[in-house]
């Protein structure tokens, strides 16, 4: 942002206005004790409301009001282009939206009109005083390009003619109506309305009520549904029969599904397969935990000396270390001799992380670690 340093000609002395001191004493109570200093930006626009810009000595009077040090209020004015900070028009100071809507739509035009008819540079009073103007960035009415605003109010969708007229108005010491000034209404089409213009949509007549849609019928009750079975559904059944089929009622049977019988992992398992097929399942298909006889070369403590970061092992972190550990797992070579068997003894131990050492390689992993190498992640080299 551009330097902003204070003006060269000061004022002697800056007080607050009746007004400003009301306005000062009711912002400081918006704040806890001792939290005064929060209270600075809106002060600072009371007094620049109170002045037309912010002098070196209203700075000072801030500061005393709010216990701060002149320094830091320097900083606040200065910071903030919101404040003026050198003395502008007594009537008008004007600032031009230059952001690209409003160029585009005639940005150029209207400071062309504030260099001829007020000053040639920006932050230059006129000739009597009584205006000033500057180029500043998005006032926030895009649609209504272009735009210029003066102190609160915005003016939008401004002509070279619409402008100039703005101007008479502001130097008879009047006050423009602020919004759009070509009769459009908010950011409705310049053109004019093109929705929503039929007359007959404002003349207050309640919309016609549809017939209620008629509600569908509920499902009848098991009891309403077991009164209503036809007899033909009955015939021939006998009393033990139909007592039999009250007992069972409600209760899942088999009829209805695929003739082939679906058998599931047990709990646990991590892989959720469904075997199917009407033939029954060997032995060496079935699922059943691995006996001790499969158990792998364990140590009963660590090693003496640093023991390996099973943690380079892809997929082992913290916790599944931990694990192995307790097992009696503390060396790359041990699992690097690992068998099938052994994968598997040791997968049905690690819990909710059952499956993870034949899923992720920990052996092919561990021969290479055993051997030397370690991966360019700290966190493993994810097997492939």
């Amino acid at each position: 942002m551009a330097v902003r340093r204070l003006y060269k000609d000061q004022p002697e002395s800056f007080e607050f206005s009746a007004e400003t001191q009301a306005f000062a004493a009711a912002a400081v109570k918006k704040f806890p004790p001792g939290r005064q200093a929060s209270a600075v930006i809106p002060l600072l626009w009371q007094v620049q409301l109170q002045e037309g810009w912010v002098s070196e000595p209203a700075i000072r009077r801030v500061a005393d009001f709010l216990g701060m040090p002149y320094i830091r209020v320097l900083e606040v004015a200065t910071f903030y282009t919101m404040f003026q900070l050198q003395p502008v028009g007594a009537k008008a100071h004007i600032q031009v939206c230059g952001t690209t809507p409003c160029m585009l739509r005639g940005a150029e035009e209207l400071i062309a009109i504030c260099k001829s008819r007020i000053a040639p540079h920006a932050h230059e009073l006129s000739a009597d005083g009584a205006f000033s103007w500057e180029e500043v960035e998005c006032l926030g009415a895009c649609v209504n390009a272009p735009m210029v605003q003066v102190v609160k109010d915005t003016y939008e969708d401004l002509t070279p003619e619409t402008f100039e007229a703005l101007l008479d108005t502001f130097a008879a010491g009047g006050m423009p109506t602020p919004g759009p000034q070509n009769g459009r209404w908010y950011a409705a089409a310049e053109g004019g309305d093109t929705t929503l213009t039929d007359p007959d949509l404002y003349k207050g007549k309640p919309a016609a009520v549809e017939a209620p849609i008629a509600a569908e019928p509920e499902a009848p009750t098991l009891a309403e549904a077991d009164a209503v079975v036809p007899e033909a559904a009955t015939a021939g059944v006998s009393p033990a029969t139909e007592e039999a089929s009250h007992e069972h009622a409600g209760r899942p049977t088999g009829e209805g599904r695929a003739d082939e019988e679906v058998v599931r992992a047990q709990p646990g398992d991590g892989d959720e397969t469904e075997i199917s097929g009407s033939e029954p399942i060997s032995e060496e298909r079935a699922i059943s935990p691995v006996d001790d006889e499969h158990r792998p070369e364990l140590l009963t403590a660590a090693p003496e000396g640093p023991a390996d970061d099973l943690k380079l092992i892809w997929g082992v972190g913290p916790k599944l270390e931990a694990m192995l550990h307790e097992m009696g797992v503390y060396r790359f070579d041990q699992i690097a001799g690992w068998n099938d068997e052994n994968i598997a003894w040791v997968d049905q131990r690690l819990g909710t992380f059952r499956g993870r050492a034949s899923r992720d390689k920990w052996v092919e992993q561990a021969r290479k670690l055993a051997g030397g190498w370690r991966p360019t992640d700290p966190d493993g080299d994810r097997p492939v």
